[in-house]
């Protein structure tokens, strides 16, 4: 590469966004020294301990760093593809020569290194996601692009399920804000979230009293938008209608005294049935929308019992229950989320001071060093520490946005948004978690877990970003 380029690299390189990513490095190194501190080892360089082999990564990190910036911009988007398929591949082939680490075989082992290619692939398909939204023939409203949308995301979710890795699966979900803010319907952006609410409630509630709920607001709702007197009167009565005869039998026959559910779903058809007729009669498309919702989501909900029973670990389910308050098991399955809210709590507002924490001094806390770093975070600098980590955060996540917005390539925007969605994710869930907010699912904190897999992956999907950004006066697809 000629020099000239390199100069125009270096001059347009955003160093706030580098100035934000050291810090945050930095401050990773020091919590790590102090999570698992050992008075035996006290130098912070020994690379016999944790510290020291951060470091390692820290550094190599940084050379890897340097290189992303060294490689022309045009490369990330013509090899896209490519890529994505490596990553594809590297999913695909720790199945059969990974070693098991936690009961999720999704490491490769390389004498005593390890590293876990689903850290890298959230680079790749971020890349490939970019390349295929920023084509200028690719529509929303395209079937065969939907599908294509679809592939890319299910392949590495359906791998890293197999790898019984199922908090790593979930961070694909992030990319729902890319597709958002590149033009998807709104409707399926709000379905989407509303999915994961009936989920949550469907765990919490009688199914049956969720199908009435879910088939009364789908009545005010097409009540609300149809603009047709006549046909919102007939809904609305007919509504009206179900409820009173529903209520009579349950309460003044034994026709349905044990079988509410089988009364709800009854509703559920009738109505569906007249809406169904309706749209016969009426061609009204209205009308088919909410027809397609109420079944939508009876059968939804009648499938979460399915899915939480058959799909999700015994492990899983145990986190769940235990964060929505359907069992208490403070020294079981809620011991990590207790003692990480003990550490927290224990560091009020200034903390307890750099290697004086107790709780992470004396290992009370699991995996402190990686999942659970924040806790050491919270007790010894307290909650003004804790804050001024989260603003970092905050500071170099709306950084980002603001470099996204002013790309001239849909290409580098788009993949902007990408790292945008992944870092969000990772730093809302993992700190959510220790709080005890967010079921834990085992994903770092960017920059501070232990670790070189997730070091180099997010330094390398930041720093693609930035190489694109400096280059974006040079428009390319």
């Amino acid at each position: 590469m000629a020099i000239g380029k390199r100069g125009n690299t270096l001059s347009n390189i955003d160093w706030t966004s580098i100035f934000i990513y050291l810090i945050l490095v930095f401050l990773g190194w020091i919590n790590i020294y102090s999570a698992t501190y050992d008075e035996s080892h006290v130098s912070i360089f020994d690379i016999s301990q944790k510290y020291g082999k951060q470091l390692i990564w820290i550094g190599a990190a940084i050379v890897i760093a340097s290189l992303t910036l060294i490689i022309d911009s045009k490369f990330f988007s013509s090899f896209a593809y490519v890529l994505y398929a490596v990553g594809i591949i590297l999913l695909l082939s720790v199945l059969f020569f990974g070693i098991e680490v936690n009961a999720s075989k999704s490491w490769f082992q390389i004498g005593d290194f390890r590293i876990q290619p689903v850290e890298f692939t959230k680079i790749t398909v971020c890349l490939a996601l970019a390349r295929l939204l920023s084509n200028e023939n690719f529509k929303f409203d395209k079937l065969s692009d939907i599908i294509k949308i679809i592939i890319i995301f299910t392949l590495p979710i359906s791998f890293i399920f197999l790898q019984n890795d199922t908090g790593s699966a979930l961070v694909f979900f992030a990319f729902i804000f890319v597709l958002f803010r590149e033009g998807m319907n709104k409707v399926i952006f709000i379905t989407a979230f509303s999915l994961i609410l009936f989920f949550i409630l469907a765990l919490i509630t009688n199914i049956e009293l969720l199908l009435f709920i879910s088939l009364a607001l789908n009545v005010i709702g097409f009540t609300i938008i149809n603009v047709r007197s006549y046909q919102r009167k007939i809904i609305f009565y007919t509504a009206i209608a179900l409820a009173v005869i529903s209520f009579i039998l349950y309460r003044y026959t034994n026709i349905f005294s044990d079988k509410t559910l089988l009364l709800a779903i009854i509703n559920t058809a009738l109505m569906s049935l007249l809406m169904l007729v309706l749209f016969i009669i009426k061609k009204n498309k209205n009308i088919i929308l909410f027809l397609s919702i109420i079944i939508g989501v009876a059968i939804f909900v009648l499938s979460v019992d399915f899915v939480f029973n058959n799909i999700l670990q015994q492990h899983q389910q145990n986190r769940i229950n235990e964060l929505l308050g359907l069992s208490s098991d403070p020294l079981g399955i809620g011991y990590n989320v207790n003692q990480s809210k003990i550490a927290i709590g224990s560091g009020g507002l200034t903390g307890k001071g750099f290697l004086k924490g107790t709780q992470t001094k004396y290992n009370f806390v699991p995996e402190q060093s990686t999942d659970f770093i924040f806790c050491t975070i919270g007790e010894e600098w307290g909650l003004l520490g804790s804050s001024l980590v989260l603003f970092l955060f905050a500071f170099l996540i709306l950084r980002l946005i603001f470099l996204a917005e002013r790309q001239r390539s849909a290409f580098s925007r788009i993949y902007g948004y990408g790292l945008v969605s992944i870092l969000f994710f990772h730093v809302a869930i993992n700190i959510a978690m220790t709080i005890g907010l967010a079921p834990v699912i085992g994903i770092p904190l960017p920059f501070f877990s232990y670790g070189g897999s997730s070091l180099w992956a997010f330094t390398i999907l930041l720093f693609i970003f930035l190489k694109l950004d400096s280059d974006r006066l040079q428009v390319f697809r």
